[in-house]
């Protein structure tokens, strides 16, 4: 069921991620892979655009940041 909510990507300790929703203190859903999790994320919530965690560092963020799993 499509919700308004905006939802969160981050990697779980057991090599997994969490599908977490903007103020939630549970995640929604967990999946095996980061596409499989956005997928499911846009699922909920087809009009947004799932904000992902950062694991490595990169040219534009580092750890602990947010990047958008908008498509360029």
């Amino acid at each position: 069921m499509p919700t308004e909510k905006h939802y969160f990507i981050e990697r779980s300790g057991n090599e997994a991620y969490r599908i977490v929703a903007a103020k939630a203190t549970r995640a929604s859903a967990t999946a095996r892979t980061e596409k499989e999790a956005i997928a499911i994320a846009k699922q909920f919530n087809p009009d947004d655009h799932p904000d992902v965690s950062r694991v490595r560092n990169t040219k534009s963020g580092a750890p602990n940041q947010w990047r958008s799993a908008k498509k360029k």
